[in-house]
């Protein structure tokens, strides 16, 4: 904890996994939160939450969790954000924000907006950031270093009051150490379409294909797995149920862009089977171009394994992307 003045008296953070204990972390850390309370639903969460530091005080139901908070985080699969937000809708604070975490957007303010009171801020917000572990003891500190968080303020609220609480929600995120950046909902729906969600789904098939082959044994996918695979199979492990309602809920961004792809996909069947090689030549040029750019935007690295080492998880087996 610093000396610095908190940004919020109190914050509450629904859902205590990846996310959610990495936020509590990263707001002790820089002293972002006078108190931080938090809910899980089941007990050896809410003792693992108290036992790492998430969370000064942690609670059975979200309701008793975000009394008297300034800010109240949704940290929960997007499927779950409505019936939390209903439950919460009473014990709600005159002034305060509520915001999430889920890598959809126009669904959860379709499915949160109804149930925030008035004179209560609903800020939406995407944290990029994750990896394929998930649970209580999968949060660090350090998950949202030099990545983006992405905000989709409601276009129809233009008060000053409403303003000012992005503006501060801005800050908070930037105090866990996100780059901040605002978007529309939709057009945030379909970005992260092509650069989150159709990439999962095509990690699962690929799994799920090798997984189904008659020709190849599992024992041979698994011992003879190159690097390739194996950086889907990383993929490919992250939390089911959130990456279910993920689909569900931005399932039109989901299909424009797996439509896309299906149409680059037969062009480039058509390039190997007319052994066109300046073709195939062009997009691995192009694709390489994009991984040097991702490189020196700060967003990953050029080491082995791709910077991904997982120290932080060395007594975890728990998974989220």
């Amino acid at each position: 904890m610093t000396d610095a003045k908190p940004i919020y008296n109190k914050i509450a953070l629904i859902g205590l996994g990846l996310i959610g204990g990495s936020i509590g972390l990263a707001a002790k850390r820089s002293g972002l939160a006078g108190q931080i309370s938090g809910s899980a639903r089941t007990e050896e969460t809410r003792k693992v939450a108290m036992e790492r530091g998430l969370v000064d005080q942690v609670f059975t139901t979200a309701a008793e969790a975000v009394a008297d908070a300034d800010l109240v985080i949704l940290c929960t699969p997007v499927g779950a954000l409505g019936p939390v937000a209903a439950e919460i809708k009473p014990a709600l604070k005159s002034g305060a924000t509520v915001t999430d975490v889920g890598s959809v957007k126009a669904a959860v303010i379709e499915a949160v907006q109804p149930h925030i009171p008035e004179g209560v801020h609903l800020v939406p917000a995407h944290p990029v950031a994750g990896t394929e572990f998930s649970g209580p003891h999968a949060g660090f500190p350090d998950l949202f270093e030099n990545r983006w968080c992405i905000l989709t303020p409601l276009a129809q609220t233009v008060s000053p009051d409403y303003a000012g609480a992005v503006d501060r929600l801005d800050l908070f995120w930037r105090g866990c150490g996100s780059q901040v950046d605002r978007m529309d909902a939709k057009h945030h729906d379909l970005v992260l379409a092509i650069t989150s969600h159709v990439p999962h789904l095509i990690a699962y098939n690929i799994v799920g294909t090798a997984d189904d082959l008659e020709a190849v044994t599992q024992s041979e996918v698994i011992k003879y797995s190159a690097s390739g695979f194996r950086d889907f199979t990383r993929i490919a492990a992250s939390d089911p149920t959130m990456w279910r309602d993920i689909f569900l809920n931005n399932s039109d961004a989901v299909l424009e862009m797996l439509s896309r792809f299906s149409e680059d996909l037969t062009a480039l069947q058509r390039a190997i089977r007319w052994k066109d090689g300046d073709v195939l030549f062009e997009l691995f040029s192009r694709t390489r171009a994009i991984r040097r750019s991702i490189i020196e935007a700060g967003q990953d690295s050029d080491e082995p394994d791709f910077g991904r080492g997982h120290a932080h998880f060395r007594d975890s087996d728990d998974a989220q992307d």
